[in-house]
């Protein structure tokens, strides 16, 4: 079982930064496709930033060019360095680790969860 535990989150201002760890542990960190999603109250659970085991990267429109997600296989831990953000930004981020060959972006395609991080910006 892979456990992955999320850590960073906060209360900033816009305009602020960020930056969130997820460290996994339980499994072959190399071998997983490693993505952040967030969920803010009454939505669904949305793609945020994902990277590949080769380090591919994709970003939601929503975010892109305000946030970098990296990876460090020697750590296994992966990271999402947030900047520039927004009110909008405000949720619980989570960290996922999963399997599929390709880079997928809805929630359901991943195997393991972390327990979440809460980002809250204020305006």
């Amino acid at each position: 079982q892979v456990q992955l535990v999320e850590s960073g989150g906060g209360l900033v201002q816009a305009g602020g930064s960020l930056r969130l760890s997820c460290a996994a542990s339980g499994g072959t960190f190399t071998s997983y496709n490693m993505g952040w999603f967030r969920q803010a109250p009454g939505k669904e659970r949305e793609f945020v930033a994902i990277i590949s085991r080769s380090g591919i990267t994709k970003y939601a429109d929503s975010v892109k060019g305000r946030i970098t997600i990296s990876r460090d296989n020697y750590k296994n831990t992966v990271y999402l360095q947030m900047n520039s953000l927004k009110p909008e930004d405000t949720a619980v981020y989570y960290c996922a680790a999963g399997l599929s060959v390709s880079l997928r972006t809805a929630p359901n395609q991943y195997d393991y969860w972390g327990q979440g991080t809460q980002v809250t910006v204020s305006s």
